[in-house]
């Protein structure tokens, strides 16, 4: 996002005459999360490969070692990424479709406005900005492990450190053998939403677009060319719904069938006789609220990041048209405070949902999976 500005120009829509300008906005449509996944993941596959060479060089390069694991389940995340964005899109573009147009009003839209239209499935601004984003992650990991050296330096540095620093940081929270099964998903999950987040605040993103001047002389923004991808709740319902899948992939193979119902309804700890016909009655029932539980938490991951990000769009485009002489300046502290909130929610999303595979996963001593 930017300050205001306009730029001269017209183009013809509906009859009447639209012209470029600059106002803040931002939103998303859920099928740029299957480019991305499918992007992001493929590039980060490539980077694992090179990374196995430069293993061989030292015992230094740790980095090198921790990527592999997540190769062999790009293709997973792909294709949950496709049915379930999919899905969605199908849905919102009908919902959209059904509902008649609605009066123009100030603010962010809930909405990603359609940028190109085939058939039923319309390119909207919210995806251009994810393949961009997709793009950039692309290229960085293609440059930063062109040429792998046994003592990185540049960018390459940064990129191992990157992934190492998540690597110990998941480790140190979830253990060594859940982390090198799930470490992939996390990671990504981290960084994409991390760089979504920060791409939103550029300047020219919301704030590029056709519009049209009012009976008043004021310009009312129709069309934004670019905004952010989580301040759409589609983008952040697909992400929390495909950890939702994998989700209980991973339960069911840390657990078996039998065990991980065993975990929702058994009963805990040991008591013996009518006692324990009663805590078996207990946990049978409380079983059926952890089953609730387990169903929001794709609910309650979805709106915490949808809901932080679409509060902080809102308020830098209400420190942008408070004052119209002081567009420019009076956003510049909400800045910083978004840069912070970008990196704190895509550290919150990835904990959470790592914390939510660990308390399915983990098993009490002399435990052990039923299969």
């Amino acid at each position: 996002m930017s300050s205001s500005a306009e730029f001269k120009g017209s183009a013809a829509r509906d009859g009447g005459s639209y012209n470029i300008f600059v106002i803040p906005h931002s939103d998303f449509v859920i099928f740029s999360l299957v480019i991305r996944t499918k992007t992001a993941l493929v590039s980060a596959s490539r980077f694992a490969a090179r990374l196995r060479s430069a293993r061989d060089h030292g015992p230094d390069a740790r980095a090198t070692w921790l990527t592999i694991e997540m190769r062999n389940r790009y293709l997973l995340m792909s294709i949950l990424a496709l049915l379930c964005g999919a899905a969605l899109a199908s849905s919102a573009f009908a919902a959209e479709a059904a509902t008649p147009a609605q009066a123009e009003h100030e603010g962010v839209p809930l909405k990603a406005a359609p940028l190109v239209q085939f058939g039923k499935f319309a390119v909207t601004n919210s995806m251009l900005v994810t393949w961009i984003v997709a793009a950039g992650i692309i290229v960085f990991a293609q440059i930063a492990t062109r040429t792998i050296k046994p003592i990185p330096s540049g960018i390459q540095n940064f990129w191992e450190w990157l992934v190492e620093s998540l690597h110990n940081f998941l480790e140190s929270i979830i253990g060594r053998e859940l982390v090198k099964k799930t470490f992939w998903f996390f990671a990504t999950i981290f960084i994409f939403i991390l760089f979504v987040n920060w791409f939103g605040l550029l300047p020219g993103v919301g704030t590029v677009g056709w519009g049209h001047y009012d009976p008043a002389g004021n310009f009312h923004i129709d069309r934004p060319l670019l905004r952010g991808g989580n301040a759409d709740l589609n983008m952040t319902t697909a992400m929390a719904a495909i950890f939702f899948l994998l989700w209980l992939v991973w339960a069911i193979q840390a657990n078996g069938v039998g065990g991980f119902l065993l975990h929702i309804f058994g009963p805990k700890g040991e008591t013996s006789g009518v006692m324990k016909i009663v805590m078996v009655v207990i946990f049978f029932m409380v079983g059926w609220l952890e089953i609730v539980s387990i169903l929001f938490r794709p609910i309650s991951l979805s709106f915490r990041l949808f809901g932080n990000i679409y509060a902080g769009e809102s308020i830098m485009e209400a420190m942008s048209t408070m004052v119209p002489m002081l567009g420019w300046l009076i956003p510049i502290p909400f800045y910083f405070m978004e840069l912070l909130v970008g990196v704190v929610q895509a550290l919150v999303f990835m904990l959470l949902t790592a914390v939510f595979t660990l308390l399915i996963a983990q098993h009490e001593p002399g435990h052990e999976p039923h299969h």
